[in-house]
């Protein structure tokens, strides 16, 4: 009986936090409020406070949950000790751009976070803490030029650290336009041929 009941409570957050991605998107952060999310979801409002503080705790979840998505993605592959790690990354970073064209509650979560948001007053919290997790990714990325420099795919002079923050700016960009206009990019097309131009030359 307890398992059910603990598997309840989580089928219960996951659909606030469901119904809260497509609240947010559709209406922005600043406008959306409990209630609109509880009707979402189809829950009291009681129930959303059982799980959440408030809004902004709602909105933190959303951003935990897709960093540590990302960050649970490439410590996976990093497992893997890939012969020709620009290879691996190359790949990896295509992969994960094409996973926009498909995944709508990742397209919905990025679109919210760059676009449904506005960062001032109690919100900068957030923007300092997307700062704070962009610089561990930016790390994460970097492990991968550090491995292509031990395999001497990478000149010895080469800054991963660098390179990592280059790739970094290089995806954002991509993801932004794409979120700006979805119909512009196609993703199982172009992604593979955006990044096949950024490592075409590091070797």
């Amino acid at each position: 009986m307890v398992r059910r009941t603990k598997e309840e409570a989580l089928e219960t957050r996951s659909r606030i936090m469901d119904a809260a991605v497509d609240v947010f998107f559709e209406r922005g952060v600043a406008n959306a409020t409990l209630n609109d999310i509880a009707t979402r979801a189809e829950v009291t409002r009681g129930a959303i406070y059982w799980h959440f503080k408030n809004k902004l705790d709602v909105f933190d979840a959303l951003h935990d949950q897709l960093q540590l998505s990302f960050a649970d993605t490439i410590l996976g592959d990093l497992r893997n000790d890939h012969p020709h790690p620009l290879l691996q990354l190359e790949r990896l970073c295509s992969d994960l751009l094409i996973d926009l064209e498909t995944n709508q509650y990742k397209f919905k979560v990025l679109s919210i976070l760059f676009f449904k948001c506005d960062y001032t007053g109690e919100m900068e919290h957030f923007l300092n803490l997307q700062n704070a997790r962009k610089k561990k990714n930016t790390e994460l990325f970097s492990e991968y030029f550090t491995r292509a420099k031990k395999h001497k795919h990478l000149s010895a002079d080469v800054d991963p650290t660098v390179l990592s923050m280059a790739l970094m700016a290089y995806i954002t960009g991509i993801v932004v336009d794409y979120l700006r206009d979805a119909n512009g990019i196609v993703m199982s097309e172009h992604a593979p041929k955006f990044m096949r131009f950024f490592f075409r030359n590091l070797a």
